[in-house]
């Protein structure tokens, strides 16, 4: 067969078994979990890929996650289509849970998405006619929430790091895979989908500033105010704005998440958590230590001790546009008109996927198919058919792209790639912002 006739294989493969797709990520969105506890959406893409495609599955590869592969057999490049299992916070959503959990991050659509490309390059028989290996990852804890709980997962050594690709890294569950793709959800208007999004890396703040208690009306001077401190160092960090270079794009929120324990005593114990976001590694190098003299400067000010823990947040994404035009000409055979293809994107959130992609060439695009602003009660999967079964279509057929004829372009992209970082500048980078100052 020639590539085309593969290609077309793929796509029947698909259409033949969309009902199943759409049923698994259904089910997946009914049943939305927080990361590295995402145990029944483990077991559901688990036994899809046991059951549906009769593939070997690794479960729990990180705490919670699994991963599959097809063609082990042969030597040429490895290739890894990702999906991320846990939900985000949003109680006021309309199918949030009783803890307010929801899939309004559209992570159901990608693990859909990953499912349907595996059924279609396995049930096809197209991998048959290509040159290398494929594996299928769901990972865990995409979203940086719940961080007591993750801390306390550290604490019992079940993990060195807070989000799921870090710690698949880590566990050396990349080492071997020499390309990785993914999607992701957005509501873009009139357009349909998106290629080669730019994004923010972060670092994660927790700062605690540490005064001393008083009578809060008979001998507020006897006491040292650390919400006064706290306010302080918000204010110090506003004065800095102006300073960031606008081509770093970075961006300071903070929540306080202890404001002292009762009104009639000075508070002596309040707490922040934030995230650092800027666009470049440098620019993350930067802003982080601005703001930290900063936030030690409110509590000078009123003689309140600060300490603050990082935590390793996420590298800024890169784009690759061999990748990105497979994909986009991918798009275009599986009907998406190339006017609704949005070439480049500027998103000031943070991807995980961003350190994969300091790692190896990578593809990550936006698609279409929902309405409403991400981890909002206005998130609303409206089409189907453009939310899952399109990129499960273009991610496989970029594959057979890839693969096909001894796996010739994927070697010509490999030939002349290099990493941003090793795993082990990647692992020393992430250690840097591993601690308490």
């Amino acid at each position: 067969m020639n590539k085309e006739q593969v290609k077309e294989l793929v796509i029947k493969a698909i259409d033949e078994n969309k009902e199943k797709i759409v049923e698994i990520s259904h089910k997946i969105y009914n049943n939305p979990e927080f990361g590295y506890k995402e145990f029944k959406t483990t077991d559901s893409v688990a036994a899809f890929l046991e059951k549906e495609l009769d593939l070997d599955v690794d479960k729990n590869i990180a705490v919670t996650g699994c991963k599959a592969t097809a063609n082990g057999a042969k030597q040429g490049p490895h290739i890894a289509i990702l999906g991320e299992l846990d939900a985000i916070s949003c109680k006021d959503h309309k199918d949030a849970n009783e803890i307010g959990a929801s899939h309004t991050c559209g992570h159901n659509n990608q693990i859909a998405g990953m499912l349907g490309a595996a059924l279609g390059l396995v049930k096809s028989g197209a991998l048959d006619s290509l040159d290398g290996k494929v594996t299928f990852i769901a990972t865990p804890a995409e979203e940086f929430i719940e961080l007591e709980y993750r801390q306390q997962l550290k604490a019992n050594g079940e993990i060195t790091f807070f989000g799921g690709k870090q710690e698949l890294i880590k566990k050396g569950y990349f080492d071997d895979v020499n390309m990785s793709m993914m999607f992701h959800s957005q509501d873009l208007g009139e357009d349909l989908a998106l290629v080669g999004p730019e994004s923010n890396g972060f670092v994660g703040k927790e700062v605690h500033f540490i005064g001393k208690e008083s009578h809060a009306g008979s001998a507020p001077h006897e006491g040292i105010n650390a919400l006064n401190a706290a306010m302080l160092a918000i204010n110090n960090v506003n004065a800095l704005r102006e300073t960031f270079q606008e081509k770093e794009r970075v961006r300071f929120h903070p929540i306080i998440t202890k404001g002292g324990d009762i009104v009639n005593v000075v508070p002596a114990d309040v707490r922040m958590e934030s995230y650092v976001r800027a666009r470049s590694i440098e620019g993350m190098k930067d802003a982080s230590e601005r703001i930290n003299r900063a936030l030690k400067a409110g509590g000078y000010a009123v003689g309140a001790e600060v300490k603050i823990t990082e935590i390793p947040g996420y590298l800024p994404i890169l784009r690759y546009n061999e990748l990105d035009n497979l994909f986009s000409d991918n798009l275009v055979q599986c009907g998406i008109n190339r006017d609704k293809i949005v070439d480049g994107g500027d998103f000031t959130g943070s991807f995980d996927f961003g350190d994969i992609s300091h790692l190896m060439p990578t593809l990550h695009p936006m698609i279409g198919g929902v309405t409403g602003a991400l981890h909002t009660r206005e998130y609303e999967i409206v089409d189907d058919e453009l939310a899952y079964i399109v990129p499960a279509k273009a991610m496989a057929l970029t594959v057979v792209d890839l693969l096909f004829d001894d796996a010739k372009i994927a070697n010509d992209i490999l030939a002349d790639f290099k990493p941003t970082m090793t795993k082990e500048q990647y692992l020393e980078f992430l250690a840097q912002y591993d601690r308490t100052i």
